[in-house]
């Protein structure tokens, strides 16, 4: 059924999605690693598509930007469309100096300056990690082909353009970087028993206010989406 952002119809889109946030770049992973490509939505430009990558059935489709926006469409992918498995990829920024450009970043837990967790009415702080099972697909892949990556906490924050610095004190919490969506993601996974993982590419450091090239982005972003692509086929 069709939903305010969403005009698939049920069976229109996979079990498994991959989550970046520009709906180019969602158009780009489908014309580029997908075959037998269907698009199923473009509401608010926000394109989805469904195909095949090594014979499994995969789709992708954009979220926008920050909690709120990926807070919308992964809840409907959820509930609406009976999605299990959902992999956001996207790029983040080093907060910690072992975290190099281009390096690949999995969220085994994301920390939070938002509110999104409040609609659930909790007691204390809820701790939103990633599916177990997805991390260790994407670290073995990273691994097997020698990729540079690092896996542990990272920060989503509602704030990109951030005068406070807040960022420095998360660092030292030993948080590798920042970014604007997983906890809503991992949040909205757990509370509907669906699979969730997180995994970016390094584009820029706040630590030593580097940044990478477009040609360093389109190569380190190409290793992001194949790990991803075949932790979700694993």
């Amino acid at each position: 059924m069709a939903t305010p952002h969403n005009t698939a119809n049920m069976g229109d889109i996979a079990e498994t999605v991959l989550l970046p946030g520009d709906p180019l770049r969602a158009k780009y992973i489908a014309e580029t690693y997908l075959e037998d490509v269907l698009q199923f939505n473009a509401v608010r430009n926000m394109f989805g598509y469904t195909g095949t990558y090594n014979g499994k059935r995969i789709s992708v489709m954009g979220t926008g930007m920050g909690c709120a926006s990926i807070g919308i469409y992964s809840y409907e992918l959820i509930h609406f469309y009976g999605v299990k498995n959902l992999i956001r990829i996207g790029s983040c920024g080093a907060i910690q100096e072992h975290v190099k450009l281009g390096d690949i970043v999995m969220a085994m837990g994301a920390c939070t300056d938002t509110n999104y967790a409040h609609q659930y009415k909790l007691s204390g702080s809820f701790s939103a990690t990633a599916s177990f099972d997805l991390l260790l697909r994407a670290q073995q892949m990273a691994e097997k082909k020698g990729y540079s990556y690092v896996v542990g906490n990272v920060v989503s924050s509602d704030v990109f353009y951030d005068e406070s610095e807040e960022w420095k004190e998360w660092k030292k919490m030993g948080v590798l970087a920042s970014e604007m969506e997983s906890f809503a993601l991992y949040c909205n996974a757990a509370r509907a028993g669906a699979n969730a993982l997180a995994i970016f590419t390094v584009s820029d450091s706040l630590v030593s206010g580097e940044g990478m090239s477009a040609m360093e982005r389109q190569t380190g972003f190409a290793r992001m989406m194949e790990v991803a692509l075949e932790a979700a086929c694993n």
